[in-house]
């Protein structure tokens, strides 16, 4: 039998809760889980998912209020279908 160690994490309380509650309807155990992710990283040679932060969004020299402004007015319109899909194509051209 091989050597094993322990490995100690301190998650939040809800997320342990959640994670685990759909870890065991798998039929499987957390530290199955771990040993699986720490097998895909040996195997990989890096983290096997995506650990980058999102692409920021290109708003031109909008200011965090016009653009907060622009993007209500599209959610307005959107509600009430003011505007047709070619507008709205023309506006974001003009962004």
């Amino acid at each position: 039998m091989s050597e094993t160690a322990a490995v100690y994490v301190k998650v939040n309380a809800k997320d342990k809760k959640l994670a685990e509650s759909i870890i065991h309807s798998l039929g499987i155990t957390p530290s199955a889980v771990i040993q699986m992710l720490y097998r895909q990283i040996i195997l990989k040679h890096a983290i096997p998912f995506d650990v980058s932060l999102p692409a920021p969004i290109a708003t031109g020299n909008m200011s965090e209020e016009e653009l907060g402004a622009l993007l209500e007015e599209g959610v307005e319109s959107a509600k009430n279908r003011t505007y047709t899909l070619e507008e709205v194509d023309e506006m974001i051209k003009k962004i």
